[in-house]
């Protein structure tokens, strides 16, 4: 069957029209059109992860930064929760793990943009939405204009800017936006002020950006001032029921910027004055697309590679032309010396978060850990640094018909194009849902008629038409583009789809996918990758390796894998891939659990292992045999905790996966395990979907 698309219409680029943008020292620019954002002049797609530096031990952050790097992310955003570094009015705390100049500078070290997410409110599922309870003590009223507000506003944005004067992109520094307040829907006015106070007190960057849902109408804000930025997640574990969701609408191609679910218990429902937000006016950019979720005590959906994959997939292929997550790296809440810092219902809020946990299901875990998500995001982020340039400028075009969440039998596919050349996407997955498969898809550009291939199974991908590579102009492919490295252009093969070839010149190759599959058309050499090698995939210090079954990264000019131990590698030499050997012996830690019959003589924090009532805990000794490696802890229940030398180190909200821990968080101390009474009062996916 043939696939055709509606006629391709250009929009007219805008620029100069929007209150953003600059320079710095070195000559460099970043700019915002109205239908992407320009580094230095030329057409960028940005790859964003969310990583919070207070909720991780600072002597892990550098580490973390580089395995993010080596995922493809080139811009850290991270929130400062007011309440963590003013807990008590008046004793500020910008030390240790609240370090945030000395997280920016590693961020620097390790090669990233920074985005600094000021508030004043966050959420991030953090107590009070981040602010200090003594705040919400004032007679004032908050997230508001009011001078009394605003007093102590401009002495905590002061703070902030104390800490990282000196670092922002006009200074030569590497900070290029600030995100202004967090999913305040309805008040322009209050996001303009605090765009000014921030100004006022020294803040200067390319971009400020403000959270742009709400509904299909999109958020009030101040037009020309800021630039809205979008989300989409797999699921919605704030919903305040118990019951499967309908088949998301992120997994089929629609144009369409607003997750009206996200910030649900926040935002409303439907705008009353008939404000539109002129989406035509701004590219379309993403700061939280959902690579993971934090499960709710009510509500734990399970996110595996394909949830995450697919869905920034789409958005890419609908428009996207800046990819943020949220989160790309999960953390750990610290405890503060007056409360907990977590989310939950006592504090006013519709949902109970673990108390210390906030591993979002993230591609990169609480403790580091890779999952899935991060080695197929990386396909999307090596394709956006090295193909961002022509993709950006290219429009969303669809299909001829539109395909609902609910259609199992159609093909889901939209390309963007320029009229000329452009990339096909296809996607053939729905969370929680099951497509049949379709044979004999032909799909007809316009300009070119692909051959017919199978789609089956869950895939998802995207195929060039009319691609100049150097010299040379590449007709068609049916693989997937991956990076480039010098004269070489890496494909990745698709799941079950040969990976043929033709350039403009007729000429046509159909390797077979590896590490020895390289072909020459003039100067220009094609190498296929097969999918899985595609996965391990990692560009280090600009050169191109392949991880054997791990998962590398670079420190300081050292090749690593994230799980340690002996690892090998392949790494690209400009004619062939050499392979080397890394790391030394490890030995993993053994994990040593034993029953008790009595809870030991401390007082936890009873009452998270008792939400929605009473329940039976039973208690455990954990020992570890060393400090190395991971331990895994298989139990069923609602809500686990350990503690170790009497203070509370980890907690864990049951989903049906294995808990991992790293055996270092137990080495050397005295360590108990609570997990509470497992009853049917939540949302759940598992055992089906236990598979991460």
């Amino acid at each position: 069957m043939v696939y055709q698309f509606e006629e391709y219409e250009p929009t007219p680029v805008k620029r100069g029209h929007l209150r953003l943008g600059g320079g710095n020292p070195q000559g460099g620019r970043i700019d915002v059109t109205s239908l992407y954002l320009e580094r230095d002049g030329k057409p960028w797609i940005g790859v964003m992860g969310e990583f919070h530096f207070s909720r991780c031990p600072r002597e892990k952050w550098y580490d973390e930064l580089c395995k993010m790097k080596a995922g493809g992310i080139t811009t850290v955003a991270s929130y400062l929760f007011w309440l963590h570094h003013e807990e008590t009015e008046g004793e500020f705390d910008f030390t240790k793990d609240r370090d945030i100049r000395a997280f920016v500078e590693l961020t620097a070290k390790a090669g990233l943009d920074m985005v600094l997410r000021i508030g004043p409110w966050a959420h991030g599922e953090c107590r009070n939405g981040g602010f200090p309870d003594w705040l919400l003590r004032k007679e004032f009223e908050l997230r508001d204009n009011n001078p009394g507000y605003l007093a102590f506003v401009r002495i905590w944005f002061e703070k902030i800017y104390e800490q990282v004067k000196g670092l922002f992109y006009r200074d030569g520094g590497n900070i290029i936006a600030v995100q202004l307040e967090n999913e305040l829907t309805d008040r322009a006015e209050h996001l303009l002020r605090l765009k000014r106070l921030a100004q006022e007190i020294g803040y200067d960057v390319p971009l400020y950006t403000v959270t742009g849902w709400n509904s299909s109408y999109g958020a009030k804000i101040p037009l020309k001032e800021v630039l809205p930025v979008f989300s989409a997640y797999p699921d919605a574990p704030w919903a305040e029921h118990q019951d499967i969701l309908p088949l998301s609408e992120h997994y089929v191609f629609e144009k369409k910027r607003n997750d009206a679910a996200v910030g649900a218990d926040l935002i409303k429902a439907v705008d009353e004055d008939g404000w539109r937000l002129p989406y035509e006016e701004y590219p379309f950019a993403t700061c939280e697309l959902g690579p993971g979720l934090e499960p709710t005590h009510h509500r734990r959906p399970i996110v595996t590679g394909m949830d995450a994959y697919v869905l920034s997939l789409v958005k890419l292929g609908v428009g996207n032309n800046l990819i943020g997550y949220y989160m790309y790296h999960g953390g750990t809440n610290p405890l503060g010396k007056l409360s907990t810092f977590n989310e939950t219902r006592e504090t006013g809020y519709p949902n109970d978060y673990p108390i210390l946990s906030y591993d979002f299901q993230a591609p990169l875990s609480e403790y580091g850990e890779v999952r899935e998500q991060y080695r197929l995001l990386n396909l999307l982020h090596l394709f956006a640094q090295d193909f961002g340039e022509i993709l950006a400028p290219m429009e969303a075009v669809n299909s001829v018909e539109r395909v609902l969440p609910g259609d199992e039998r159609s093909l889901r596919y939209c390309m963007r194009t320029d009229g000329r050349s452009g990339f096909v996407f296809v996607n053939h997955y729905q969370r929680l849902g099951r497509i049949e498969d379709r044979e004999d898809v032909v799909i007809d550009t316009g300009s070119v008629r692909f051959p017919a291939i199978s789609v089956r199974g869950d895939v998802a991908f995207y195929m060039p038409f009319g691609i100049r590579l150097g010299e040379e102009e590449l007709a068609w492919a049916t693989a997937q583009p991956l990076c480039r490295c010098g004269d070489t252009v890496f494909f990745a093969q698709i799941p079950g789809v040969n990976a043929v070839y033709r350039f403009a010149e007729g000429e046509e190759a159909a390797p077979v996918a590896g590490f020895d599959s390289a072909f020459k058309v003039g100067k220009l050499r094609v190498v296929t990758l097969s999918w899985d090698q595609a996965r391990y995939a990692r560009r280090l210090g600009g050169e191109l390796y392949v991880g054997e079954d791990c998962d590398l990264y670079e420190r300081d000019g050292e090749i690593l894998a994230v799980a340690g131990g002996v690892f090998a590698y392949r790494k690209w030499t400009g004619s062939g891939f050499e392979c080397f050997r890394g790391g030394c012996e490890t030995l993993p830690a053994v994990l040593t659990l034993t029953p008790l019959e009595e809870q030991p003589l401390y007082s936890p924090y009873e009452k998270e292992l008792h939400i929605g009532g009473e329940r039976r805990v039973c208690w455990s000794r954990l020992a570890v045999s060393g400090p190395e490696g991971f331990v895994q802890i298989a139990y069923t229940g609602d809500v686990a905790q350990i503690y170790g030398d009497g203070k509370l180190i980890a907690d864990d909200y049951y989903y049906g996966k294995p808990w991992r821990i790293p055996a270092r968080l137990l080495w050397g101390k005295e360590c108990y395990l609570a997990v509470s009474e497992l009853r049917e009062d939540f949302y759940r996916e598992f055992p089906e979907r236990v598979s991460l």
